[in-house]
């Protein structure tokens, strides 16, 4: 079975209907019209360099699928413009030009070569395809990317314009990249590569003497309709993909890149956003690979927004400190996420959720799924923290640290119910799960079904979660602290130091099949 998932005007993408985990169970080849393209081992496969508003026929392992490139208004090359592409060259003049002067449902083309650029701004109706070869570069000098304002306040009455933003707060920044504010119906497309150069800069070494935040690679601010489909992104300043109130969002069969000791390079961090779809991704990044937000209470009491209707499904994620996150800038809450058919391999943390005191009433996560996912070398493969200790000028205050219960107020955030099923976890280090409630406000429910999870022969200490007084743990089973109900069945959990359940302050604990095995 073959389904269609995207079709633009010269690229399209599908899955493949599979119980394994981003790779299929065996190779397959692909053919276009009767003819032999490739084979493939993922269960999203790309095409590209079509035509636009022409039927094709895809068949794979004789499941045969017929579908229709999208309509554009025009297509033109960059150079057109000007633009040289030898990476010496500034091409930022003749890129913004094409951008700016191209017809509503247009194409800009980017043939193979180096386009080096400095912050570039999107508009809306626009497609840009960087073809296999073609690397949008960015400029490594800091004082090309402006600095822009957090808020713009009006000149009549009325509320203030959001332009800028970083870790949950609206805050000046500089400039992205590719940088998109209230646009709608733009594509970013094409088997070439959006690079932000950050390794030739002093954006991954002085970041902390800065005056403001660091541009993202991409930043669509309260945006509709965005496609990101094949391109590869790399080397960030710091966030890669960071879409921020916007709506329709989605990344398929999208490379995310950077070295796993980059700072802060999270590979791709919805923030506040609604109908999200991130399907067939690989993520190899110095911080959380997926990184679910919904800002800091501040940014909630000025517009609640929750996070709504993600999916995550056919990804594989590599290397950062968590592979799917929510949080820890969480305040408006999560409604509505399916994490399926996803790999984790030598993540710091698989499924990762990050609060803390002080993200407010509205910290609630709700209507989440965590389904059929593999993690290989996961060091702690399941954390829910509700002490995170970063990001925050209070991160080591009595309010945030105090083991004690403190009254429940409109800072105090709550966390709901949460499913964890068909879960095979292998050479795990630190535990199986860590999942630690606060006493004024415990965990609602969290259940285990059909888990598996073993640890290395060689484990190592780490501590599981990011908190004030933190302790290093080897081989720690399924451990519960403030959670109301936790429901354990058919579970197995191998070579644990200690035993296989491990609870405090819990109330109403079940384990149907729970087995240990030393």
């Amino acid at each position: 079975m073959i389904q269609l998932i995207y079709a633009g005007s010269t690229s399209a993408c599908f899955e493949l209907d599979s119980t394994e985990p981003y790779f299929s169970p065996k190779p397959y080849d692909v053919y276009l019209n009767g003819k032999f393209l490739f084979s493939s081992t993922t269960n999203v496969v790309s095409l590209f360099s079509l035509k636009p508003d022409t039927e094709y026929t895809l068949l794979i392992d004789s499941c045969e699928l017929t579908f229709r490139t999208a309509q554009e208004t025009f297509a033109a090359d960059v150079r057109s413009f000007g633009a040289v592409g030898d990476g010496v060259h500034d091409d930022t003049a003749a890129i913004q030009s094409a951008l700016s002067f191209l017809p509503d449902g247009s194409r800009l083309f980017f043939p193979e070569g180096i386009w080096l650029t400095r912050p570039l701004c999107l508009r809306s109706h626009i497609t840009l395809e960087l073809s296999k070869g073609a690397v949008l570069l960015g400029s490594p000098d800091r004082s090309c990317y402006p600095i822009l304002p957090g808020n713009v306040v009006p000149l009549c009455e009325g509320p203030d314009l959001m332009i800028g933003a970083f870790e949950g707060l609206a805050r000046p920044m500089y400039q992205s990249l590719l940088h998109g504010s209230y646009c709608e119906d733009v594509s970013i497309v094409g088997e070439g590569i959006v690079d932000g150069n950050a390794q030739n800069s002093d954006f991954w070494t002085a970041f902390r003497q800065f005056e403001t935040a660091r541009p993202r690679l991409m930043f669509f601010n309260n945006c509709k309709n965005i496609t990101l489909h094949g391109v590869t992104a790399k080397n960030s300043p710091s966030w890669n993909l960071h879409p921020f109130y916007s709506e329709n969002v989605s990344f398929f069969d999208v490379k995310v890149q950077a070295p796993k000791d980059s700072p802060n390079t999270d590979a791709i961090d919805p923030e506040a956003c609604i109908d999200v779809n991130i399907i067939g991704c690989r993520l190899s990044v110095g911080d959380d690979c997926v990184a679910i937000k919904s800002g800091k209470i501040e940014l909630c009491r000025q517009r609640l927004q929750s996070a709504q209707k993600h999916v995550i499904r056919n990804c594989l994620m590599e290397f950062g400190h968590g592979a799917v996150t929510l949080g820890s800038e969480i305040a408006c809450g999560v409604h509505g996420l399916t994490v399926t058919r996803c790999l984790f391999k030598s993540t710091d943390r698989g499924l990762r959720i990050k609060t803390r005191r002080g993200r407010g009433r509205d910290c609630s996560i709700t209507d989440v799924v965590f389904d059929q996912i593999r993690m290989e070398d996961v060091i702690t493969p399941v954390v829910i923290n509700m002490w995170y200790n970063c990001c925050d000028p209070d991160r080591y205050s009595d309010y945030v640290k105090c083991r004690e219960p403190l009254p429940v107020d409109d800072r105090t955030p709550h966390l709901g119910s949460f499913v964890f099923s068909n879960l095979t976890c292998t050479n795990a280090h630190a535990a199986a799960c860590y999942i630690d409630g606060l006493p004024e406000s415990p965990i609602d429910e969290v259940a285990f079904s059909n888990v598996f999870v073993n640890f290395h022969p060689d484990a190592q200490p780490f501590a599981p979660a990011m908190q004030n007084d933190a302790t290093a743990k080897c081989k720690l089973g399924l451990y519960f602290n403030n959670v109301r109900k936790v429901h354990i069945e058919n579970v197995t959990v191998q070579g644990a130091n200690g035993p296989a359940l491990v609870t405090e302050n819990c109330v109403d604990i079940s384990a149907e099949g729970l087995d240990e095995v030393k």
